[in-house]
């Protein structure tokens, strides 16, 4: 049963740290192969329940990359900046 099968009395008290989120990774890629096996047999009424799954699992990640004040880009630095720039202004950093 996938980790994001949370009880309701549970729900929005989960921990959420690196090892939460790599074994949620790690069971995408296990329903990924067992969805493409299915498929290849021919037998893609039996592939619906673990893309219920899959797609359950990449929403709720999602959910926390847009929660999660981490997720910002870096800043760019002054150096990627200026080149930016000049190649914008056509000078080329010359």
């Amino acid at each position: 049963m996938s980790i994001v099968f949370v009880p309701k009395k549970l729900r929005g008290k989960a921990k959420i740290n690196q090892e939460t989120i790599q074994r949620l990774l790690d069971e995408n890629d296990q329903l990924i192969k067992c969805i493409s096996e299915y498929m290849q047999k021919g037998r893609a009424v039996e592939c619906v329940q673990y893309q219920q799954i899959l797609h359950r699992n990449i929403v709720y990640l999602a959910t926390i990359a847009d929660a999660s004040p981490d997720n910002m880009p870096p800043s760019s630095n002054s150096t990627s900046s200026e080149t930016s720039r000049s190649a914008v202004n056509g000078h080329g950093g010359t």
